[in-house]
């Protein structure tokens, strides 16, 4: 078992908050007694919160410790000439009816300190956890980019690919594409190197010229790097269309956008 995959995956947090099921309790209370490590991570989690708690406590204000202490005091000096029991046991029956006041409202405070305390540590507990989830999905987004960047340009320094540039033809000079062909496997990769955004209901495809008839040589999808479109045995140029969403049998040829010669 990987003891500290599962200390850092938030469980001992849960368990500690309340906020765990029956089962996940029952689990976690067995693996504390298998592994040393797992209970001194609850009992440090616990000795943080008792911590916090404390370190934030309100002391009730003074002037209200004074005036029960006097309220008291006058109590014991109209019954200090009272010689008989039972207005004995009255001072002492307001006495312990005024401590068990105190010590409700005291009770009454620090359950709602202490719930203000957890709602605050849970809030902050689960922002945390959402910002760790969200880190791990971005590093790996970032990782899967990283590495078909690298895979491409390896497939670009191949001596076995021919680069064909294609340039913009009359009125999109801006836009600019390369296709590297494998001349091993015949199979054809495009690099967008700057092509305007198309519409929602557009897409760029691009065709092969051979024997001066075109071709289709596949849709340009997201990707990362180079995007392999299909295999094109021979072709004499290469050009860039600007289609339909989902392509064209046969190119629209008002919307050329760049043009190669092999």
């Amino acid at each position: 078992m990987d003891v500290l995959a599962y200390i850092e995956s938030g469980v001992i947090e849960s368990y500690v908050l309340g906020m765990t099921d029956t089962q996940e309790s029952a689990q976690l209370e067995q693996l504390m007694n298998q592994y040393p490590e797992i209970k001194q991570a609850v009992t440090a989690f616990e000795a943080s919160l008792e911590r916090s708690a404390l370190s934030n406590a309100v002391a009730p204000k003074t002037e209200v410790k004074e005036k029960l202490f006097a309220q008291l005091k006058n109590e014991f000096a109209e019954q200090s000439t009272a010689k008989t029991i039972p207005l004995q046991s009255s001072v002492w029956v307001k006495y312990l009816a005024a401590a068990s006041i105190i010590l409700l409202l005291a009770s009454s405070a620090l359950n709602i300190y202490f719930f203000k305390q957890f709602n605050n540590v849970n809030d902050k507990y689960v922002a945390l956890l959402s910002e760790k989830n969200g880190i791990l999905a971005d590093n790996k987004t970032y990782q899967t980019k990283m590495l078909d960047m690298y895979n491409s340009m390896q497939m670009m320094s191949d001596p076995a690919m021919l680069k064909v540039s294609m340039k913009g033809v009359a009125g999109k000079e801006n836009n600019l594409a390369t296709v590297f062909w494998d001349s091993k496997s015949k199979d054809v990769y495009l690099l967008a190197n700057k092509l305007s955004q198309p519409n929602a209901d557009q897409q760029y495809q691009l065709w092969a010229i051979v024997d001066g008839k075109p071709v289709d040589a596949g849709l340009l999808e997201d990707c990362n790097g180079l995007c392999k479109l299909k295999n094109i045995p021979a072709a004499q140029a290469f050009a860039i269309t600007l289609e339909k969403k989902g392509g064209s049998a046969t190119p629209t040829l008002t919307q050329i956008y760049v043009l190669g010669k092999v």
